[in-house]
């Protein structure tokens, strides 16, 4: 066990009191300087010393100095003798420490919200576990502490940067090209221009399960997402919003295709390379194109990455 002070004084009188301790190893040292050099550990535990060091400075330090699965225990200062709460803002404010041996001393501490002290260990991949209340024992004494029980994962962990999704500037989607010996199968949109089945990818789908969801959706033709081979993606734009689609292929189905009550798009044919319509829905057109790049297709340009070496297309 190493007990890191940086205070002469402190260190001191420790060695003095606890010296024969077996296995007591009583370092004077900067708390950060001495996480950065020494080995991570198991477990590191430290009572009101956390909240007088700057978070941005300190928390880092911890994290690396922790073994994958380790534990950090902290207390942390919530609300003072004179009843003032923690703060939302990440900076510190002068706090007055009274002193055992009589005396006052002012210092510059860090009372933030136990909400922000979690959002500050997560940003540094720690999880908190737990947060106990210490209130002081004396009813006139406003006092109050949290003890922060927390983690570092064995696994790395992921979130994201604030609980608000991001603002909406891209639409993702799918292009169906189904290819037999009758050509390829295309409909016709209410608003009157030709397109591969497809649609857009709902929120927690696959790729794949998009196509053989908007599949069945527009043509009642089924398909499993292990028959689905996805090409890459073509980006434009249309106006402010970017559009990624992807082209696939379903290369095996079951059913005719028909039909569906309630689609905007209908009157299912299958349509000969070498005889296409005029009219296509330019995602469409772009998808046909970075499938085979030999069909005369006119189209506004895209950026056409393919997943796969094989798909070498570009879509202009």
């Amino acid at each position: 066990m190493d007990a890191v002070d940086s205070s002469p004084t402190q260190v001191e009188r420790a060695r003095a009191r606890y010296d024969q301790l077996p296995g007591l190893n009583v370092v004077l040292a900067d708390a950060v300087d001495h996480l950065q050099t020494a080995a991570p550990y198991d477990v590191i535990y430290s009572v009101h010393s956390v909240p007088f060091i700057d978070p941005h400075r300190l928390l880092p330090a911890l994290a690396t100095g922790l073994k994958p699965g380790g534990r950090l225990c902290f207390t942390a200062l919530h609300t003072n003798s004179h009843g003032d709460g923690p703060s939302t803002a990440l900076a510190p404010r002068p706090e007055v420490l009274r002193l055992a041996g009589g005396g006052e001393l002012t210092v510059q501490m860090w009372v933030l919200t136990p909400e922000l002290w979690e959002d500050l260990l997560v940003q540094h991949g720690l999880r908190v576990e737990n947060v106990t209340v210490l209130d002081a024992p004396e009813g006139d004494n406003h006092a109050s502490y949290r003890l922060f029980q927390v983690r570092r994962p064995v696994r790395v962990t992921s979130r994201p940067r604030t609980t608000r999704p991001p603002v909406a500037h891209a639409a993702l989607g799918v292009g169906i090209i189904l290819s037999g010996p009758d050509g390829v199968l295309l409909g016709r949109h209410r608003r009157h221009t030709v397109e591969l089945p497809g649609g857009t990818v709902e929120p927690g789908e696959s790729l794949s399960e998009a196509v053989v969801r908007e599949l069945a959706e527009e043509t009642g033709l089924t398909a499993r997402p292990a028959d689905v081979r996805l090409l890459g993606t073509l980006v434009d734009h249309v106006g402010d919003v970017v559009r990624i689609t992807v082209p696939a292929i379903v290369t095996s189905w079951q059913g005719t295709p028909a039909d569906q009550r309630e689609e905007s798009v209908t009157d299912w044919r299958w349509w000969p390379l070498d005889s296409l319509p005029g009219g296509l829905f330019e995602c469409s057109a772009q998808a046909l194109t970075a499938w085979r790049p030999d069909l005369p297709i006119d189209h506004p340009p895209a950026h056409f990455t393919p997943f796969a070496d094989t798909a070498t297309a570009s879509a202009g």
